[in-house]
């Protein structure tokens, strides 16, 4: 059972194994909107700025929020990290800043070649060694999770991730300080599996001028990794690195609408508005599934010219279109995501992206009620990328 970090005493999710999905969270007891289920600090955190990259990064290298500019403190020893505060800087073991010194120091030309993935992967072999040695029972929970690295076992492994960790172990074993817990090429293979399908991406701030972000930080959230994927959610995370209090760092998984008891609990791994071969691609790529959930199973069905969800989305705007969706919430709610559509219902695209999604230009964000502070649920949505509130519309004509 998984509680919602020790913020409520009941338990609200609970592990159970689907049919065709493997093992699942599912609503322990009825879930409602914008309830917090899940709140998780991170087992392990890294850069995600290349390691010889000649841009130096402006987050601190254990709560990356970003550092002022007159107050922060540079690692007198490696030179190749700064933090916020004493606090912070106590997170930077000796044996990771030699590390970090060793491997500048050597750069070798194949390191450079490297592309900067090969190099942020080293960043995370670098805090995962580092985490056998400072916490060995946290490191268990690491390596409990799923992924292999074996190309015989695991769908996610590539020729190529297979590559990447033969170079990998043996840039990192000759050139690191030894470690009190033995690394083999099979634990460093199986450990950058696990981080692939497993790490969640700290996001920069976003910009006035609606540029793309870029992840600053990964992190690795044990609990958190156990939601599965599905096209249209019921549920999606939330952090605030940013902010000022204690536990910047930590994941809020919050549900976007009503759940009944039983009902499996998911996340979207990448912003809904991707389309269907998009999706397919990126989930066979990175995750090694192909995704059979309600939504992919109309859209497989779409030709090429139907499946660019921005057209959709631009359609949906006719007000016509909206006053008729408006008009039926209260017979789809309980069918928009988490495998609550009927086979014979219309599949309710066009409601959730109208209910659900961000309308700030360039976002993407997926929308949740504000935690409820009653009975009834928030009428105010804030979306998960950008930050920006709105009054639910929709939820208030129903």
């Amino acid at each position: 059972m998984i509680n919602d970090g020790g913020a409520k005493p009941e338990t609200l999710l609970r592990v159970a194994e689907i049919g065709g999905r493997g093992r699942s969270l599912v609503a322990a007891q009825s879930l409602r909107a914008g309830q917090v289920i899940l709140r998780e600090s991170p087992l392990l955190l890294y850069s995600a700025f290349p390691f010889l990259s000649s841009s130096v990064s402006p987050y601190c290298d254990h709560c990356f929020r970003l550092l002022a500019s007159s107050a922060h403190q540079k690692c007198q020893s490696c030179s190749l990290v700064s933090f916020c505060s004493p606090n912070c800087f106590a997170s930077h073991t000796p044996w990771l800043c030699e590390s970090l010194r060793r491997l500048h120091q050597s750069s070798s030309s194949a390191f450079s070649d490297q592309p900067s993935d090969r190099q942020v992967q080293a960043r995370f072999l670098l805090s995962a060694y580092n985490l056998a040695a400072a916490s060995p029972s946290d490191f268990q929970i690491l390596l409990s999770l799923q992924g292999s690295g074996s190309s015989n076992g695991d769908p996610s492994c590539s020729a190529g991730d297979s590559a990447a960790a033969g170079f990998l172990h043996s840039l990192l074993s000759s050139v690191c300080p030894p470690l009190p817990v033995s690394i083999s090429p099979d634990l460093t293979a199986a450990l950058l599996s696990k981080d692939k399908v497993n790490a969640f991406g700290l996001m920069e701030p976003c910009s006035v001028s609606n540029e793309k972000r870029s992840v600053r930080a990964y992190g690795i959230y044990p609990k958190t990794s156990f939601f599965n994927h599905d096209c249209l959610p019921n549920a999606c995370r939330f952090d605030y690195v940013d902010s000022a209090s204690d536990g910047n760092t930590d994941i809020i998984i919050r549900m976007i609408h009503d759940v009944p008891e039983g009902r499996e609990v998911c996340l979207s791994y990448f912003p809904v508005n991707m389309n269907y071969s998009s999706r397919q691609k990126r989930l066979l790529e990175d995750y090694g599934f192909k995704c059979d959930c309600d939504r992919c199973k109309v859209e497989s069905s779409w030709s090429e010219g139907e499946e660019d969800e921005n057209e959709i989305m631009e359609e949906m705007e006719d007000q016509d279109e909206q006053e008729e969706m408006e008009d039926s919430v209260g017979e789809n709610e309980e069918e928009v995501c988490g495998n609550g559509v009927d086979d014979e219902s219309n599949f309710p695209h066009a409601y959730f992206f109208v209910r659900y999604m961000c309308e700030k230009e360039n976002c993407f964000g997926t929308l949740a009620p504000l935690p409820p502070k009653t009975h009834d649920a928030s009428r105010v949505l804030e979306c998960n990328v950008c930050g920006s509130v709105k009054e639910d519309e929709v939820g208030v004509n129903q």
